[in-house]
């Protein structure tokens, strides 16, 4: 259940309309919002007083535009390192979904450019929607796709798709399990027929739970590409996919490498995804 929403508004690309759009779905209603901006450190008292000025323009814009209910809806403006700032938020108002703009770097470049979104991702430990910045058009969520596995966040995933698609009128889910003909884990290879693929009869039978319309895929190849393939294929207005922490308890205060060098699947997908990619874990 999504009951506590951080948007990280930086004042462009996407996030204000990827959230008017969730707030059409009738979970998402009962939500609180906090609405965050950061505003960078700056090196002197009259630079650092513009910017306070400028960011609260922006808080407050934020607001009038998302025209949320003033009793559910929080306004923070914090000064710092932005991608820090919006994990220590979550991480204070206990966030059950993060909402924020990426530009779609990946890999080195991703962190060259000291990419926010890409930090949070790798350090969240709780559901990320990410809305690439004005390279695609944000639509009502009625074509949800799911990606599959047998992990606690894929099953974690469809929850979170049947929860948003219960109570949408004309809703579609598109339930989908990569056959992979490579040795890399966690993929199985199983039979390329969707029907009887054992880990999407599971998922049929809960989503006919709710009498929601689905179909179904298992598509051969590499899992990222096949996956951001048919999410065009089938227009898909969202896309969810597991993303298991697969950080060491050591290294939870860095960056995982090989995500960041752009080697997962959850990395791919949130780059090359033609619509907003909802990325669920499983709570710390």
């Amino acid at each position: 259940m999504i009951e506590k929403i951080l948007l990280a508004d930086s004042g462009m690309g996407n996030t204000e309309a990827m959230m008017k759009v969730l707030m059409d779905i009738p979970m998402i209603q009962r939500a609180a919002v906090t609405v965050l901006h950061v505003v960078p450190s700056q090196v002197s008292a009259d630079e650092m007083t513009e910017k306070w000025e400028v960011g609260g323009r922006t808080l407050a814009q934020a607001i009038k535009n998302l025209n949320l209910d003033p009793t559910r809806v929080t306004a923070v403006l914090r000064e710092g390192e932005p991608k820090d700032v919006v994990v220590e938020v979550a991480r204070e108002i206990d966030a059950s979904l993060i909402v924020m703009g990426s530009r779609g770097l990946r890999g080195l470049k991703a962190i060259l450019e000291n990419s926010v979104s890409q930090y949070v991702f790798q350090l969240a430990s709780r559901p990320m929607l990410l809305v690439k910045d004005d390279l695609y058009s944000i639509r009502p969520i009625k074509r949800v796709l799911v990606a599959l596995d047998k992990s606690d966040s894929a099953q974690e995933g469809l929850k979170l798709a049947i929860s948003l698609l219960r109570d949408i009128k004309g809703g579609e889910v598109t339930l989908v399990h990569t056959v992979s003909n490579l040795k890399a884990k966690p993929f199985d290879v199983v039979s390329p027929d969707p029907n009887t693929d054992p880990i999407l009869k599971a998922a049929i039978a809960e989503v006919k739970k709710y009498n929601i319309p689905y179909k179904l895929a298992a598509p051969e190849g590499k899992p990222g590409s096949r996956i951001c393939a048919l999410a065009e294929e089938r227009n898909a207005d969202l896309l969810i996919l597991g993303s298991p922490d697969r950080r060491p308890s050591i290294a939870k205060g860095l960056p995982d490498l090989d995500r960041l060098l752009g080697e997962s699947l959850s990395d791919y997908v949130r780059v090359y995804a033609p619509c907003p990619v909802l990325l669920t874990r499983m709570a710390a």
